[in-house]
Formats: structure tokens, C-alpha cells, sequence
């Protein structure tokens, strides 16, 4: 599942690993809002991911605080999404032919994936095992350009699997070697970016003593795991590239957090801050290797950036972002333009999305 970051506690001192910051061109920045957002705290709306052509599938929070989902087209075009019956709806993946995957929850507080086809179908999807008690069920995170859809389910024991869906509609199931057993313990695959067209998945397992570590499943099912940079606590990934790059995050012993990248040839972890952060997250990864997310200054405010493959950084704030804690700007996808989208906070702790070109 795509980690989005709304308000997030920075704590301890970050390392600082070798880095470029690119110099910035003029660029242009669209903010929106989805009609029917709310305007309180923690409300309003959210650009989740970006694909190529310009798209955005994103989420918004109404003033009675229920999750919707969205899709808006290049020229600005909003079309609402939600399951009837749900109480909330989250999108979580989209492929370039605009098929949405996400799931949503029903009133017995149960989680069902759903497929929103291009021109509008929804369909249900529920994994075999998945269980049927409240905190339980199906979360759909990721879907390929074939239609192969990836994600996750939690079963009647509380343990998390992934899963891996043909076009045909045949699910199997992912169980990260190392993987615990136990309540809260399992497998997750990440969302939007956690499939390549390949078939290849990365995310992360729970082990038995409750310590997160990252994997990547090749398409012929082989394991790539334990993913653990150096002095990590607690590793998770946020997705994979075409090429088999992972990236994600991972916390230190003092609490402190930093990206990571994991070279696909020969598994060489390199840690990452973005220059002078208190802590650098990450959100995506795109088809390209170019990762997106927030990083945070010395009070907690957020600060968007990109990391091309190569290693350097381009940071930008969106106008009208709050500078106090947990507000700011968070970069969440970006595609293979250059074209960002996220979400900035603004002084009152309101969301608003924002495309970047």
C-alpha cells in the first residue's frame, strides 16, 4: 500500500549520504480541489498517483471525514469515484488505459477490492481466504498495463498475503519467505507502483518478531529478500521500477528516517537524505527509477521532492503551502514527463492537491 503523507512526526537526527540538488527551471503548478472536499483539519484532497498522459487518481476527504476517490483528466476534468453501499472508497493503482483498482470498506467494516474499468464498470474483487470480520478482507493496490493486478489480503487470522491476479480473473498467492504467522505479521505487496508490467512485485514482509524488511519477487516467482539497508530497524518498500530498481524507506535506531534504493543488478542498497532534511520519505517510484516524495525540515514541515535515477535532487514548495509542522507539500508520483502530483497542507491543515509540469 502507497504510503501518503498527510502528517508525519520527524524524530532524532537524519545521516547525511552524498547528494546532488539539480537546479530548478520555471515550472508551472495547478492546484485543485475536488468539489464536495471538505475544509476542516485533515480534510480535503489528496493527487495520489500520475500516469503517463497526465492523469490523476487521488482521494478526498468530505467534511464528515469519508474517503472518496477521484480521477482527473489532463485538462482538469474531475470524475468522482465510489463503491455504492461503501462507507470509504480508496484508489490505489491506475494503469495508463485509466483502469483503477483500490478497495473500499462495507458497513460491517470489512474490505473488498474493486476494478473501475476505463469506462466507468466497477467490479468486486474479493481474494480466496481473505476473511469475512471486521479489519479483514481484500486491498487491491496495484494493475499493469496487461491488466494484472496485484495486492493484498487479510485473512480470518489477521495475517496478511499478497496476491497476484490474471486477466482471466486466477489469484495466487504471494507469501514472502520469512514472513510471520501471527496477528498483524504477513506480507504487502506496495501499491500503485508494486507491479511491473513483467509480473515483477516488491513490498514488505512482517517477520515473526514484528520487524518489517523489504522483498522483490521476480515474474518466475523467485524471491529477492531479505531488502534491509544498512542500520535498519524497520525497512518498507514503496514500489519497483521497470527495471527492477526498489525503493521505499527505512527507520534507524534513533528514529530517524531515509529513502533507499536497491540497484537491480547486483542488490546494492544506497541510503539517501534529500541536502539539510530532518528526514526524507518516499512515496513512488516511477517506470523510469524517478522517485517522489516529501522531506521534512528541522520543525517538521513538509518539502516536496523528486530523485532522478542518477541521484539528483529537484525540491519545490507549492505556493500557499503552511510552513508549521506536519504542513507543507508532499510530492506523491511523478510520470515519465516530469509531471508531479501530490498534496499540500495549508496553514489550517487542510489538504488540497496540485499537479507540477
Amino acid at each position: 500500500m502507497k504510503r501518503i503523507s498527510i502528517v508525519m512526526c520527524v524524530v532524532g537526527v537524519c545521516i547525511a549520504f552524498a547528494a546532488q540538488v539539480q537546479t530548478q527551471q520555471p515550472h508551472t503548478i495547478v492546484k485543485f480541489n475536488v468539489r464536495g472536499a471538505g475544509n476542516s483539519a485533515g480534510q480535503g484532497t489528496l493527487g495520489e498517483g500520475i500516469v503517463d498522459g497526465g492523469s490523476i487518481v487521488g482521494v478526498y476527504v468530505d467534511s464528515t471525514n469519508v474517503y472518496h476517490g477521484f480521477l482527473r483528466s489532463p485538462n482538469g476534468h474531475i470524475t468522482k469515484i465510489n463503491i455504492p453501499g461503501s462507507q470509504n472508497t480508496f484508489p490505489e493503482g491506475m494503469n495508463s488505459a485509466l483502469a483503477i483498482v483500490g478497495y473500499y470498506g462495507d458497513s460491517g467494516g470489512v474490505y473488498h477490492g474493486f476494478l473501475r474499468s476505463p469506462g466507468g464498470k466497477l467490479s468486486v474483487l474479493d481474494a480466496p481466504g481473505a476473511g469475512t470480520a471486521a479489519g479483514q478482507g481484500t486491498i487491491v493496490g496495484d494493475i499493469n498495463t496487461k491488466g494484472e493486478i496485484a495486492g493484498n489480503y487479510i485473512d480470518s487470522n489477521n495475517v496478511y498475503h499478497s496476491f497476484l491476479r490474471t486477466v482471466a480473473g486466477k489469484f495466487t498467492k504471494v507469501d514472502a519467505p520469512g514472513a510471520g504467522t501471527g496477528s498483524g505479521q504477513g506480507t504487502l505487496t506496495a501499491g500503485f507502483s508494486g507491479l511491473t508490467d513483467a509480473g515483477a512485485t516488491a513490498g514488505d514482509y512482517i517477520d515473526a518478531n514484528n520487524t518489517s524488511h523489504g522483498f522483490l519477487r521476480l515474474p518466475s516467482g523467485k524471491f529477492a529478500s531479505p531488502i534491509d539497508p544498512t542500520g535498519s530497524i524497520g525497512t518498507f518498500v514503496i514500489g519497483v521500477s521497470l527495471n527492477k530498481t526498489v525503493a521505499g524507506i527505512y527507520y534507524d535506531s534513533t528514529g530517524a528516517f531515509h529513502g533507499f534504493v536497491r540497484r537491480a543488478s547486483d542488490g546494492t542498497i544506497t541510503g539517501f537524505d534529500v541536502p539539510n532534511s530532518a528526514g526524507t520519505g518516499a512515496n513512488n517510484i516511477d517506470p523510469a527509477g524517478t522517485i517522489a516524495g516529501p522531506y521534512y525540515d528541522s520543525i517538521g514541515a513538509m518539502h516536496g521532492y523528486v530523485r532522478a535515477p542518477g541521484g539528483h535532487f529537484t525540491t519545490f514548495n507549492v505556493p500557499g503551502a503552511g510552513t508549521g509542522g506536519g504542513q507543507g507539500t508532499s510530492a506523491n508520483s511523478s510520470n515519465s514527463a516530469g509531471t508531479i502530483t501530490g498534496n499540500y497542507v495549508d496553514s489550517n491543515g487542510v489538504n488540497h492537491g496540485y499537479v507540477r509540469q
